[in-house]
């Protein structure tokens, strides 16, 4: 196969002779938005991320295999895909651990107050704090439920909280004390102390959160986005911010990004916000190559 790896991915000289030893002539592309460095209609499989929103996916008319970086497909045109036979993967469960940890670890920045206590130390201030709060006893909801949301539901179990799942598929699993339908979403919101979205961003989920679930949090709620952007109507979520100041949005992806100096969530002092960050690990680049490489061999059976 003729493969294009684009710059969302950096493979090492090993990892490259690995796919060359499959078989596989491998062309190098650094920037996605750059000029291919060979003719369209001779790629035959692809490494990226959101190449196909920079070079219309129909000019590769030879193309047969589509590996992104990312865990969403939101960046592929999917009718397309799917019309054409095209198979394609994703980076299942590649960044789960790390966004997982990035889910905890904000959480518990808010309940343990630490940005109080940096302030302090920075001013050499010996100053306790008596509002800190136990994630212990805690009902977390967590709005879709695959290998991401899982990997919050066991670190989040872990701690002590009861696992509130709901997904367009619910089943029984050990993680979650109870998972329901998107149909009992808003239910689910109502008694919730953290909700933490990890679903992925299609037509049925774009803005899931609007007005009404947001009004639905709990008093003191810590609701936590590491989905996309666009499960999240931005507008209404600045509206409930503004108003409701008991709540704390902990924010680290958005509608449009990078996110807009004008954006009014930048100086929210209930929003705590981070630039598309939580995804990343020093064993991600593992991960996902050995994912690559077993994708490719069940692909070559």
């Amino acid at each position: 196969m003729k493969l294009l790896i684009t710059g969302a991915w950096h493979p090492t000289e090993k990892q490259l002779c690995s796919l060359r030893e499959m078989g596989h002539e491998i062309v190098f592309m650094p920037d996605e938005k750059a000029s291919l460095p060979l003719l369209y209609e001779e790629v035959e499989g692809v490494i990226c991320n959101a190449l196909f929103l920079h070079h219309p996916i129909g000019k590769f008319k030879n193309l047969s295999y589509i590996q992104v970086t990312s865990a969403g497909l939101d960046r592929v045109p999917m009718d397309y895909v799917t019309e054409k036979g095209i198979t394609i993967r994703n980076a299942h469960g590649v960044y789960s651990i790390p966004m997982a940890e990035y889910a905890l670890s904000s959480v518990l920045a808010i309940y343990k107050q630490t940005d109080h206590f940096r302030v302090a130390q920075n001013d050499r201030r010996w100053d306790k704090h008596r509002g800190l709060r136990e994630l212990y006893g805690k009902r977390v909801c967590i709005v879709g439920c695959g290998s991401v949301g899982s990997e919050c539901a066991k670190r989040f179990g872990a701690m002590g909280c009861e696992i509130v799942g709901v997904d367009a598929y619910p089943r029984e699993d050990a993680h979650y004390t109870v998972m329901l339908p998107v149909a009992a979403l808003n239910d689910a919101l109502m008694t919730a102390d953290i909700v933490v979205l990890t679903l992925p961003l299609t037509p049925e989920t774009h803005h899931l959160m609007g007005r009404e679930q947001l009004e639905l949090l709990p008093e003191g709620c810590v609701l936590v986005n590491i989905a996309r952007g666009g499960v999240m109507d931005t507008e209404a979520l600045i509206g409930t911010l503004e108003t409701r100041k008991d709540l704390i949005a902990v924010l680290d992806v958005f509608e449009t990004e990078p996110l807009p100096p004008e954006s009014p969530l930048w100086t929210l002092p209930n929003a705590v916000l981070t630039p598309h960050n939580s995804f990343v690990g020093e064993m991600n680049e593992q991960r996902l190559f050995n994912l690559i490489e077993e994708n490719f061999f069940h692909e070559s059976k």
